[in-house]
């Protein structure tokens, strides 16, 4: 039975090992910090510069920061219900333009899972009791979000995308004027399908676009982006 109890308590101890590299390493994530801390500061006495403050970054709405002018985009997502959390984070900072439509953060985004989750670690000290935070237990896990390679590749037939847009642009100006809807004219191809991708997964919560992206399939939402790329050159 000690035996039988000393091998259980060994393979625990390693699970929680396992689990807890897995969601980050809070010391490396401080070093990988760094590369943020030229926009973004945390921490006791932090306050907003090029970005917002990062304390108290879990749980709170996108673009809710008090007196920050955030970019159209992002104040867009906090309208709609965004909330910072493990999972939104995480896809937020792996590529910040498929998850922002125009967000001015120049910062291109972290591609290794693991970056992303020992930053996490990093930031979850500063925001109020983050033990009671659930996507900080142990056990939790971010999905992460992705477009397979092949839908990326997929080459738009720009006639059907024309054909295709006069939903869009029911709202959408094809003079690229922004009336508190945003200006998607010569939108980057691949940014244009991770946003449609998202919203069809759900990941983006606009329920109009929800609906919208659901009943297109990748030839067409590829069709519209090669339409969209090259409206008013």
């Amino acid at each position: 039975m000690r035996l039988f109890l000393a091998a259980f308590s060994i393979s625990l101890l390693l699970g929680l090992e396992a689990q807890a590299s897995e969601i980050g390493d809070r010391e490396r994530g401080e070093q990988l910090f760094e590369v943020c801390a030229h926009c973004h500061e945390v921490g006791p006495g932090a306050v907003d510069g090029i970005g917002p403050h990062l304390n108290g970054i879990f749980g709170r709405r996108a673009g809710s920061v008090e007196d920050y002018e955030y970019s159209e985009g992002l104040a867009r997502m906090g309208a709609d219900g965004v909330v910072w959390t493990l999972e939104t984070l995480d896809i937020y900072i792996e590529n910040p333009r498929a998850f922002v439509s125009r967000t001015r953060m120049a910062f291109p985004g972290l591609d290794d899972p693991q970056d992303r989750a020992d930053v996490l670690a990093y930031l979850r000290d500063f925001s109020d009791n983050p033990r009671d935070i659930p996507e900080a237990e142990p056990t939790a896990r971010p999905e992460r979000y992705a477009v397979a390679p092949e839908v990326l590749e997929i080459v738009g037939d720009r006639e059907y995308g024309a054909y295709l847009s006069s939903e869009c642009r029911t709202c959408h100006q094809e003079s690229g004027a922004s009336e508190g809807i945003p200006d998607i004219t010569q939108w980057p191809t691949e940014h244009f399908v991770l946003a449609m991708h998202a919203y069809r997964d759900g990941v983006r919560p606009h329920p109009v676009m929800q609906m919208i992206a659901s009943r297109l399939g990748d030839e067409e939402i590829a069709a519209l982006a090669a339409y969209f790329a090259t409206l008013g050159e």
